[in-house]
């Protein structure tokens, strides 16, 4: 018996290490995040070209509101043409983009069996508009539910310009919605991130993540490698993994924001978060020799390198924890020393410190440096249901997603739960109150 525990404890301080290295370096990235955000780039006149792809799968209850959006843009229209792609709708999605004046790309499946998503969307919408790398400096994509800030191109353009013109730009992400615990987790969590992760990492020269939607990304790099060949469900996480072996540069934009809805039920949370889950695990699995690969030769630099690995590796940490609780019983089933309670009871008080710092207070930090929201102790019973009821699901999604990590195939659309009705103002988007 005594063996069995010592090896049990083995594996336990090993997954320990593991979490507290995670946590480690997240916490000495966030470091980097306190700093006010100025720009760090000239403003330039309007001379980058934009190519914009906005994929719908049936939305004709809000693709109105992205194409006004688009219409009404702070930049040169003569600069920047957005196409609707009407993914093999069953719905009036590409009659009402048409009869807004937007120009649709149609796709279709080949047969009823044929795979279908956002990728292969992308794909065929790029094939059809052919030479896309001599009309158009950059493309951005956006998702049919987004909306964006104005000045989104114009702030896009100069950071390019004066940036040398990187591969990739990033524009943070904010949220449409946030009431209710699901919807309100989404919120504290990107909203924490954007600054004390994705701007703290940009500050240390890093890579940043490309996050699904508002984000550029050159042409001619795109054209470079084949046009839009990801195989996974996290085309995004796979963009960028791509890119940070080839050593291209991913950079963040504090300044200019794309509004994206969140789930607001549990049911569909678990369907969108069990889709990234399995993509995650596709995708870091296929590419961890790759990356390694890269780094011994030279290729990645030790910084890119630690940060993207971490990052790959980032939603193991969940599955680490359910193998951490279940060892923690089995050796407190197994022991009848009082020394196990002690070294849980001090890990517990540890872990609620942490927690504290890195959840509630950079939270409400970033919420205040960035979006100007004092704290408000209303906020903390969501707060708190929020983590534990997103922590329970994230550990059945991600191991869940680990067991499907082979199937790319089935992509599961999350539907929409709120409206809209927007108002555009000067260089920004004001998303009323109903939907906040």
């Amino acid at each position: 018996m005594e063996v069995v525990i010592q090896i049990l404890q083995s594996i336990s301080f090993i997954t320990s290490m593991f979490l507290l290295g995670m946590m480690g370096y997240q916490l000495l990235i966030g470091l980097f995040g306190f700093k006010k955000a100025d720009k760090d780039y000239a403003d330039h006149d309007p001379e980058s070209r934009f190519l914009v792809l906005v994929p719908a799968h049936n939305e004709e209850k809000v693709i109105s509101d992205i194409i006004r959006n688009l219409q009404q843009m702070d930049y040169p229209k003569e600069l920047y043409d957005f196409y609707i792609i009407a993914d093999n709708c069953t719905d009036h999605t590409a009659d009402v983009a048409r009869s807004l004046g937007a120009n649709v790309i149609e796709t279709r499946k080949e047969s009823p069996d044929a795979p279908t998503g956002k990728p292969i969307a992308l794909r065929k919408a790029l094939d059809a508009l052919g030479d896309y790398q001599n009309r158009y400096d950059l493309m951005m994509i956006f998702d049919a539910d987004n909306l964006m800030d104005l000045n989104m191109f114009r702030e896009v353009n100069s950071q390019y310009l004066d940036k040398d013109k990187p591969d990739f730009i990033q524009c943070y992400l904010g949220c449409k919605n946030k009431k209710g615990i699901v919807a309100w987790f989404y919120y504290s969590g990107y909203t924490l991130t954007n600054r004390f992760f994705d701007l703290a990492k940009h500050r240390l020269g890093l890579n940043c993540v490309i996050g699904g939607t508002g984000f550029a990304m050159s042409t001619e790099y795109l054209y470079s490698r084949g046009g839009w060949t990801t195989r996974s469900l996290t085309e995004d996480f796979e963009m960028q993994v791509d890119a940070t072996i080839e050593g291209r540069r991913i950079l963040w934009n504090h300044h200019t924001r794309v509004y994206d809805e969140k789930p607001t039920s549990m049911k569909a949370s678990i369907k969108q978060k069990i889709r990234w889950g399995q993509g995650h695990w596709f995708v870091a699995l296929t590419n961890t020799g790759r990356l390694f690969r890269a780094f011994f030769k030279g290729e990645v630099r030790l910084g890119e390198f630690l940060s993207l690995l971490t990052y790959m590796y980032s939603i193991a940490t969940y599955v680490v924890v359910a193998i951490q609780l279940v060892l923690s019983t089995a050796i407190s089933l197994l022991s009848t020393g009082i020394g196990i309670f002690n070294f849980s009871l001090e890990s517990a008080l540890y872990g609620i410190l942490m927690f504290s710092y890195s959840y509630f207070f950079l939270f409400y930090l970033s919420d205040w440096m960035d979006n100007h929201i004092r704290f408000s102790i209303k906020t903390i019973p969501v707060m708190v249901g929020g983590f534990f009821a997103n922590m329970i699901v994230a550990i059945f999604n991600q191991i869940v997603g680990l067991a499907r990590w082979r199937d790319q195939q089935h992509w599961v659309k999350t539907e929409h739960a709120i409206g809209t009705e927007t108002t555009l103002e000067s260089n920004m988007i004001t998303v009323p109150q109903k939907a906040r």
